[in-house]
């Protein structure tokens, strides 16, 4: 069996490539247009030591080719960083997963965690500065792709990143390039109770104003 299993081409303005330590074995999610759909999570480890575990996606199509995934296997995932409303105990939620294009078992390189993304601003940022000075800003990006859909994805950047984000309007036409985080936090209830949940993001290193097409051919004017 060849190493890498149904190479579909990824949209140049949306690309995610991650490597790392599968954590559980697959297991069904949804069913979609007649095709079922699996989950699992990818830990990826950063330079700090510290892991991230980003949810993927893979088809039945794909699994049915490349084989099962199971907890411990070591796997490369292409593809792109969606979003989806679900609504779950009555609100909608925005839920996020690496819709996989192309596996790879046994990867030559661990713990990539890359995606580049030419989107548009789509809700005003929100620009901070913490208690310990440091600039924070959270932008929400939305990335066009096939049949007029739109994958929603929430950014996180720091320092003069930040502060050429905090400039930004609604409808600016932007290029990101960053990683994939997890982040545990707490959510509180009203009755005081607590539960431990987990959001994912794009933490960005690099932005900037884009010039260009739909699809990626252009130039970047970078903010940092």
């Amino acid at each position: 069996m060849n190493n890498s299993i149904l190479k579909n081409p990824v949209c140049r303005n949306h690309s995610v490539t991650i490597s790392g330590t599968v954590t559980k074995d697959i297991a069904f999610s949804h069913t979609a247009y007649g095709e079922n759909f699996y989950e699992t999570f990818v830990a990826v480890k950063r330079m700090s030591e510290q892991i991230d575990l980003v949810p993927i996606t893979v088809s039945e199509q794909m699994l049915n080719a490349y084989g099962n995934i199971f907890k411990g296997d070591e796997i490369e995932v292409i593809g792109q960083f969606r979003s989806v409303n679900k609504l779950i105990n009555g609100r909608s939620k925005l839920v996020l997963s690496v819709f996989t294009k192309e596996l790879i078992r046994n990867p030559e390189r661990m713990n990539v965690n890359e995606i580049e993304l030419i989107g548009y601003v789509c809700k005003p940022t929100v620009y901070r500065i913490t208690p310990f000075k440091r600039e924070i800003a959270d932008v929400l990006i939305a990335v066009n792709r096939a049949y007029h859909k739109s994958d929603y994805i929430p950014c996180i950047t720091w320092g003069k990143n930040a502060k050429f984000a905090a400039g930004l309007e609604v409808g600016d036409k932007i290029y990101a390039f960053g990683r994939i985080q997890s982040r545990d936090y707490k959510k509180r209830f009203e009755d005081g109770t607590e539960e431990i949940r987990t959001a994912y993001e794009v933490s960005i290193t690099a932005i900037g104003y884009y010039a260009g097409d739909s699809f990626g051919d252009g130039d970047v004017m970078t903010g940092g």
